[in-house]
């Protein structure tokens, strides 16, 4: 069963999920049908500045059929709140605490609490929690941590994100514990081209 508001579903038909930022004058619904373009049907832009709200209400009111919006960098409940009003498809933490997951479960918003340690691994494992995201991965190991937490933690699915690209995301997906990864480089590519 997903104890997380299903985010299993989403994560499950979304193998690469685009990790952006958007900045006053950008376009996001340009970008997003972009995404789509590309074959690509989700987004999670991360609330890392004061147009991101602005930015995830756009693609709320232009958001196409089977297209999931998601929003990152959430750490607290009245960001949790506002989401809920927005109606987002899933929410991503860069850590994570008793308090914030639990905030998350109510929200019936599904989510993704981020983890990096065996300790915050076990204590999410403690809550019912399957799906995870690793977080920073380039910094706690990549792969080879992720290769062990699968025998030790073998029925943990994780979400690695930082430090993901293109020349290394089919690594990450070719591990069996590994459901889908997040990463910056098609906006980067996105910009390059426009």
């Amino acid at each position: 069963m997903d104890n997380q508001n299903k985010i299993g579903t989403i994560l499950s038909s979304s193998s690469v999920i685009p990790v952006v930022s958007f900045d006053k004058g950008d376009n996001p619904v340009e970008f997003v049908n972009f995404l789509i373009k590309q074959g690509i049907n989700c987004i999670e832009v991360t609330l890392r500045n004061d147009f991101a709200i602005e930015a995830i209400r756009l693609i709320k009111k232009s958001l196409p059929e089977n297209f999931y919006l998601g929003v990152g960098t959430v750490v607290n409940a009245s960001q949790v709140d506002e989401l809920k009003k927005i109606g987002v498809d899933f929410m991503v933490s860069p850590g994570s605490n008793l308090e914030l997951i639990k905030i998350m479960q109510q929200s019936g918003i599904a989510f993704l609490p981020g983890v990096s340690t065996p300790s915050e691994i076990i204590g999410a494992i403690q809550l019912g929690l399957t799906y995870l995201k690793f977080f920073p991965a380039n910094l706690f190991g990549g792969i080879n941590a992720l290769k062990t937490y699968s025998s030790v933690f073998p029925n943990i699915i994780f979400c690695p994100t930082g430090g993901i690209s293109q020349m290394n995301y089919i690594e990450f997906l070719d591990l069996p514990n590994v459901i889908s990864v997040g990463g910056t480089w098609i906006q980067k590519k996105y910009y390059k081209k426009n």
